[in-house]
């Protein structure tokens, strides 16, 4: 008993450095608005291969406002999530008055209020139909979207995607550029190893399947005009592809990211 014990507190003390570690770590990492260095650069770069990433700086005087827009339902889990991600995104705001961050919304997609709409900023979005997420959560998000897009009131011209689990320890800075979105790239997504399942979905005339990026829905941030457009083909797809027994089994949890 008393060498469980000792375990115990050995593997709760090593938790908790490593939890303080990366909390510090990630406060005084600099969060750079720069796109990565050119491939003749001496330091580590990523490049897009097939849009040239633009290199041009933005001009730090002409602030380019986002609304930050997270999904989340009204489970408990879910609910506590928000509220915590929602109170850093109010210190960051309130610690950076000049940084280009700009409203906050969650959209609930649980098609009606609850008790925290006065707390965090909310548009109630209604589900889909019984059955039509085939016990996948997850697919309410880009319907939960097109919704807010279309009838919601949002004054910034960039959206950032983001969920109920970022806790933002910095402010962060508008990436999208020049026509382009910024997102980040999941090591797990990976379209050219399906390319046959994606055939469905993405035929040959589309070009390459390397077209499509191996990113998720979240962190992204778009213009708000261009989200507009691609939400109600995020969601169809979606739709179309957890509908096909294939792209389900190939891309699992990962299927509407």
């Amino acid at each position: 008993m008393g060498c469980g014990n000792l375990f115990f507190t050995l593997v709760i003390t090593f938790s908790a450095a490593l939890i303080t570690y990366n909390i510090i770590i990630s406060a005084n990492a600099s969060l750079k608005q720069d796109f990565p260095s050119n491939p003749s650069s001496s330091s580590f770069s990523v490049v897009d291969p097939i849009i040239k990433l633009p290199s041009s700086s933005i001009s730090k005087k002409n602030k380019r406002l986002f609304h930050t827009a997270v999904t989340a339902s009204d489970s408990i889990y879910n609910t506590w999530q928000t509220r915590v991600m929602y109170y850093w995104f109010k210190q960051q705001k309130k610690n950076n008055p000049d940084s280009e961050m700009g409203g906050f919304t969650r959209i609930l997609h649980s098609g009606q209020p609850d008790r925290f709409m006065d707390e965090i900023p909310t548009f109630v979005a209604q589900p889909l139909p019984d059955g039509m997420d085939q016990g996948y959560i997850v697919l309410n998000r880009p319907w939960a979207f097109v919704q807010w897009l279309q009838q919601a009131d949002i004054e910034e011209d960039y959206i950032l995607m983001s969920e109920p689990d970022h806790i933002l320890v910095k402010p962060i800075p508008n990436l999208s550029r020049d026509g382009l979105g910024a997102a980040f790239p999941f090591f797990y997504i990976e379209p050219k190893k399906y390319e046959t399942v994606l055939r469905k979905f993405f035929p040959e005339e589309n070009g390459p399947v390397t077209k499509i990026d191996p990113i998720g829905n979240s962190p992204v941030i778009v213009g708000k005009d261009a989200l507009k457009k691609i939400a109600p083909t995020w969601m169809n797809v979606s739709l179309a592809m957890k509908k096909d027994p294939e792209a389900d089994k190939a891309f699992g949890w990962v299927l509407e990211m």
